[in-house]
């Protein structure tokens, strides 16, 4: 057993430490330790809510509420350009410079960005792109990082006396822009049964209103407490453990919305819900297919990766019903510093990411992916052994007959009806694949949020396994996570359905017994809430209003709480619509120095290819009362649990997060001697079977799975809508009206519509429109949107979220994952005077 910090503080922070340098070059596999436990995901367990739902009244919501949970619809002045086929370049180092000076000042800004992702800075609060291992460069960062960075650092407080001069009320009556921009939160605050303002609270009073309201409940169930991916390592730990000791596995999460689908699939047919591939091996690809993703916006520094994988010869497949500026050219920004490079960059269209474009329908990824493997097994059988890799299916996998029966079954017919790519593209596809033994394929939310989001991945890794590409240099999965901890949350035991293992070594560890059955997600958290099994709503970070399906649904669970907390560093949404009393506690970021009395504070994250690294704040925080997150949840264990912990051990956790990756280091595999590797320069990687052909699945085999290429009917003017980010947007961050890569400029309330569609609605560009989805007989209409002519296949729309998040059914999900179906909504469009019904009677809100 390791020697706390707490016994001896010689072990913390040693300096030669900061030497020891372990990065695997290229070509190499890195040092990772041994395959953890097995990940096994059982779904039969899941602790499903079966709710009779009736959809709420999303257009007349604005007449019966003061209080407004979806963003105003006044338009804010769309100006359409050209859609762009360049990515990156001199406009997003000015941007990044632009955003960064206005939001932080010139100092703050500066030092921030200079010190993120750097081996002895922080970790970026918004992408989980992993950092190089060897050399990083000075500005380690992309547009999106810079935003992320600059809105954290953000020198304008939004503290009591801004609370006092507006209401809730005239604060949902903002944009989310505006209210991200009013400033960091500085104080602990309260609305109390009745008000309409937050008003000043002190921290032990707040600490102990939680205590009250959770130990008043019938049983620690009737309580959920949600997580950002956002949170670092050191306080998921402690928010699960204390959720634990108080007695619920209600521990819903992002990931529930994003990537479950992706651990659902990857732990039922690899032996672990995580990614195979390291940074390295993007780099030495041969072949990369990019499914369901827009690096682009979403992750900008992929693009660096994908060049780099160009210049060494890779080919790319870029799958996506919308052109995306970022798989088409990028220009690397690093390249303005070399002067061999700089007027390259500067004159040229920079380097061609896509070779195959392939523009599949919504939802139709599966279909592609079989269509592809149809090819691939017409080709192996004429030239038997020269495709498909029979030596690695034959010694590592099972289920490969039944695969490929299946695939031989499936029609042309419905393979191109359902992907709407010919068969003619997907023999070009598969061309590019068949004699190529170093394939990965990269893949977001377009995947996981479909109904069959779990199955389609699950064909990725069919296709994978047919050609033995998992386990070896250049080849495997990639599924690109969206926020900078989301998949460290989860390694922490954020997760209503953690394992047994996991469980036995965290009892063992803080001498308890935790709760062994399976909680809450976050759909059946937001049913629960709404059905009244849930009265106490815990967010750690995030914004669950906005980011979950079916907006008003969710306000409607909000407001029966008793209490609602939310932990936070700017004002959103979410903090808006609340419970009878409500809780806004201010915390530090990422970028913020986080001083306790052992010093200067470290936190660590994990990123998207299983690196654990170090996070350590440079910025001063703004005046204020701000705590850390780890000393907010250390203050509510102790006021909430009392005699039934440790308290000894939460104040020494609280003083020295060095404590508290000791005891990490004792529960889960892979964090052995945590406090020395996490300061090796650049971190350790974590365990990671497949990525060593060491599947922790219960036979060790890989599996090939079986699965059913499904219709559904659509009505005849119906379109299915899929759910998209903003350029000027991360998560449901609002940093800005536009989406300059797809020509949008100053609006948000838009419907991207295939001309022909618009056509047959009788619709011109810019013309209002309303938007109502079917599910189930029940309808939901958004009203005063802008249609917007744009090259989207056929019978698909596309909108940003949250604006368009009103429209996802709550109990629209996708199988075995239970994540929300945010690319597959049926929507009718007509002209906005032509909506049906009439408004209830305006209800104009008193001011307090």
């Amino acid at each position: 057993m390791e020697d706390s910090p707490a016994a001896n503080p010689g072990k913390a922070g040693k300096a030669h430490q900061q030497q020891a340098a372990n990065a695997p070059k290229s070509g190499e596999r890195p040092d990772q330790g041994e395959a953890p436990a097995p990940d096994h995901y059982n779904p039969t367990n899941k602790h499903h809510v079966a709710d009779p739902i009736q959809a709420p009244d999303v257009a007349n919501a604005k007449y019966r509420h003061d209080i407004l949970a979806q963003p105003p619809e006044q338009l804010t002045g769309l100006r359409l350009e050209p859609r762009q086929t360049i990515a990156a370049g001199v406009t997003a180092v000015l941007k990044s410079m632009e955003f960064s000076w206005k939001e932080g000042g010139l100092d703050r800004g500066t030092r921030g960005l200079l010190k993120m992702n750097q081996k002895d800075g922080f970790d970026c609060s918004s992408c989980a792109w992993p950092d190089p291992d060897d050399h990083r460069s000075v500005a380690e960062f992309c547009e999106n990082g810079a935003k992320a960075t600059a809105s954290d650092a953000d020198d304008k407080a939004c503290g009591p006396e801004f609370f006092a001069r507006h209401s809730l009320a005239q604060l949902s009556q903002m944009t989310d822009r505006d209210q991200n921009n009013a400033g960091r939160l500085t104080h602990p605050l309260v609305k109390r049964p009745g008000d309409n303002h937050y008003k000043p609270i002190e921290w032990a009073e707040a600490f102990q209103l939680i205590a009250d309201e959770l130990n008043a409940l019938d049983s620690p169930d009737e309580a959920t407490f949600y997580t950002s991916g956002k949170v670092p390592n050191e306080p998921a730990f402690l928010f699960q453990l204390f959720v634990r000791q108080f007695g619920t596995n209600n521990l819903p999460d992002c990931s529930n919305m994003c990537h479950e689908s992706s651990g659902a699939a990857l732990s039922s047919t690899l032996g672990l819900g995580k990614g195979s591939v390291t940074l390295n091996d993007i780099h030495e690809a041969e072949v990369i297919l990019i499914m369901g993703q827009n690096p682009g916006t979403n992750h900008p520094r992929m693009l660096s990766a994908l060049q780099k994988a160009k210049q060494n010869g890779a080919r790319i497949i870029s799958v996506n019903p919308l052109i995306e500026a970022g798989l088409n050219h990028f220009k690397n920004p690093q390249d303005f510093m070399n002067p061999f490079k700089a007027l390259g960059a500067l004159m040229g269209n920079g380097t061609v990411i896509t070779d195959l474009y392939l523009q599949v329908r919504v939802d139709g990824d599966m279909a592609l992916l079989r269509g592809i493997m149809k090819h691939l097994l017409a080709a192996e059988e004429l030239n038997p052994g020269q495709v498909f890799d029979h030596a690695f299916i034959d010694k590592y996998t099972e289920g490969y007959e039944a695969v490929v029966e299946n695939v031989r079954n499936t029609s042309w017919e419905d393979i191109e009806l359902l992907s709407g790519i010919s068969r003619a593209q997907l023999l070009e596809a598969a061309n590019m694949l068949a004699t190529k033994k170093k394939i990965i394929v990269c893949w977001a939310m377009g995947l996981t949020q479909q109904r069959q989001g779990v199955q389609t991945i699950q064909e990725v890794v069919n296709l994978l396994l047919l050609k033995g590409a998992i386990g070896k240099p250049g080849a495997g999965t990639c599924p690109v996570r969206g926020h900078s901890n989301v998949q460290g949350d989860r390694t922490m035991g954020i997760w209503e359905q953690t394992p047994k293992p996991f469980l036995d070594a965290l009892g063992k560890e803080f001498n308890f017994t935790p709760p062994t059955e399976h909680g809450y997600d976050t759909v059946d958290s937001i049913k629960a809430m709404h059905q009244g099994k849930v009265k106490v709503y815990f967010g750690l970070g995030g914004n669950l209003l906005a980011a979950g399906p079916d907006t008003e649904y969710i306000a409607e669970a909000m407001r029966k709480q008793n209490l609602t907390v939310f932990v936070g560093t700017k004002l959103n949404r979410g903090h808006l619509i609340t419970g009878k009393t409500a809780l806004l506690l201010p915390c530090f970021t990422h970028a913020d120095v986080d001083m306790q009395r052992s010093g200067h504070q470290m936190t660590s994250c994990e990123n998207s290819m299983g690196v654990v690294s170090q996070n350590k704040g440079v910025l001063v925080p703004l005046p204020g009362q701000m705590l850390s997150e780890v000393a907010i949840l250390s203050g509510i264990a102790i006021a909430t649990l009392g005699e039934k912990t440790n308290i000894a051990d939460w104040v020494a956790m609280t003083e020295n997060y060095d404590v508290i990756r000791d005891h990490i280091s004792r529960v889960i595999p892979g964090f052995e001697s945590f406090n020395e590797k996490l300061r090796r320069p650049g971190g350790f990687y974590l365990p990671n079977g497949p990525r060593d052909r060491k599947f922790t699945t219960e036979d060790g085999k890989a599996h090939f799975t079986k699965t059913e290429l499904e219709k559904y009917e659509v009505g005849a003017d119906e379109l299915i809508l899929m759910t998209v980010r903003s350029h000027d947007q991360f998560n449901t961050t609002i940093y800005d009206y536009n989406d300059r890569y797809r020509g949008i400029h100053g609006e948000r309330r838009v419907l991207f519509m295939h001309e022909q569609d618009m056509a047959d609605r009788g619709l011109k560009a810019q013309d209002l429109i309303d938007i109502t989805s079917h599910f189930n007989g029940q309808e939901r209409t958004v009203e005063k949107f802008v249609a917007v002519p744009y090259d989207i296949p056929r019978g698909n729309v596309s909108a940003y979220f949250p604006e368009a998040n009103p429209l996802i059914p709550i109990g629209s999900v996708a199988k075995k994952s239970n994540t929300p179906t945010s690319k597959y909504v049926r929507v009718t469009v007509v002209p906005a005077h032509k909506t049906v019904g009439a408004p209830v009677e305006i209800r104009m809100g008193a001011e307090a």
